[in-house]
């Protein structure tokens, strides 16, 4: 049986990217016989600590004891067939840990899905952001076998070191994402965003466009953000939910339209569409910023809008706030798309001629 040691940040069913990028695929690749093994770098407990503003001596430990997490894995590298790293095996600018693996005797496959060699650092951590070298990006991948890379974009930066790049997209288990549409309010229409704290910042870039709605439709339309319990605007009133795994899927079908605002930037035009998807995959109409994989995503008109600036944005959700038939068709376009292209059941395979490829090389 072809053993397989996962390196992560998060344990399992934490993060959406190890959740979209990799673990729903688990369970497949197990029943073709391959055994996984976690090494993990935060606990629940530490998670909070770590993300949170403050905690300096938590954090120096937290630190200090994901080192010694990656030496232990040093050690048990060549008893691993496959070593599968996302997005980073530590926390700090080093690629140490991601060339020992490449020269343990392993076959080594990279995955990523944003632009990481750019500096994002989540805002309870600016202070600490001299820790981190993203652009040790450019050894991680070339200290790799093969790399599997979110979307076009993404590849050409990693082929820059490493010809062995593949696309891979993020995906969407469409057996858990699925439509609801008993779950929505008929006598007004919610309009809802999904994500981070680190990614809030997106959402407030339509801000002047939902305050302008909001004086047009009055209490006929609201505002949802999943994933954020506490989040508060002072110009706009918002209902603001915390993401769980046992409530996502619920709380995107509460949503009749759904919204992914970007910046036109390096660091956008590396995200592989996931929030979008899983708006499509819930049959929930979705309206994306024209940027990056969004126009890989998206036929607008057709399965979802892009939108380019405000004037766009304000004309298309009118659009869609006004017509509950048109919000009914992109849902069910929207579905379809992502059971087509950006589902499990599409993509599985792929995953399983990558393991397989690497059991029979390494």
């Amino acid at each position: 049986m072809p053993r397989v040691l996962i390196l992560s940040a998060h344990r399992p069913n934490r993060s959406p990217s190890q959740r979209y990028r990799f673990e729903q695929y688990l369970p497949f690749l197990e029943k073709q016989g391959f055994s996984f093994t976690f090494s993990f770098l935060l606990t629940k407990n530490e998670d909070r600590l770590f993300y949170s503003s403050g905690n300096f001596i938590s954090k120096l430990f937290i630190l200090f004891k994901s080192v010694l997490i990656r030496l232990r894995d040093c050690l048990r590298f060549r008893n691993y067939d496959i070593v599968f790293i996302q997005r980073e095996a530590s926390f700090f600018g080093t690629s140490f840990f991601e060339k020992c693996a490449f020269k343990s005797g392993s076959y080594v496959i990279f995955d990523f899905d944003d632009s990481i060699w750019l500096a994002d650092t989540s805002p309870g951590n600016q202070r600490w952001e001299w820790v981190k070298k993203p652009a040790k990006f450019f050894d991680n991948v070339k200290y790799a076998h093969i790399v599997m890379a979110g979307n076009a974009y993404l590849a050409e930066k990693a082929k820059t070191m490493n010809q062995n790049t593949l696309i891979v997209p993020t995906t969407i288990d469409t057996d858990f994402h699925k439509p609801m549409p008993e779950l929505r309010n008929t006598n007004s229409v919610l309009i809802g965003w999904s994500g981070s704290i680190s990614t809030v910042k997106h959402f407030e870039l339509l801000l002047p466009v939902l305050i302008k709605l909001k004086a047009r439709y009055k209490e006929k339309l609201k505002f949802k953000i999943i994933g954020q319990k506490n989040y508060v605007s002072t110009e706009l009133e918002v209902e603001s939910v915390e993401w769980s795994e046992e409530n996502e899927v619920r709380e995107l079908n509460t949503l009749d339209i759904g919204i992914m605002p970007l910046p036109d930037d390096a660091w956008a035009n590396g995200k592989c569409g996931l929030k979008g998807l899983s708006y499509m995959a819930c049959g929930v109409p979705a309206i994306m910023s024209e940027v990056g994989v969004n126009k890989e995503i998206v036929k607008h008109g057709t399965n979802g809008f892009l939108a380019e600036n405000d004037y766009e944005w304000f004309n298309l959700l009118c659009e869609l706030i006004e017509n509950k038939e048109l919000r009914l068709e992109m849902g069910l376009n929207g579905r379809k798309t992502v059971v087509e292209k950006y589902s499990v059941e599409a993509n599985k395979d792929k995953y399983l001629e990558v393991f397989n490829h690497a059991q029979s090389t390494g």
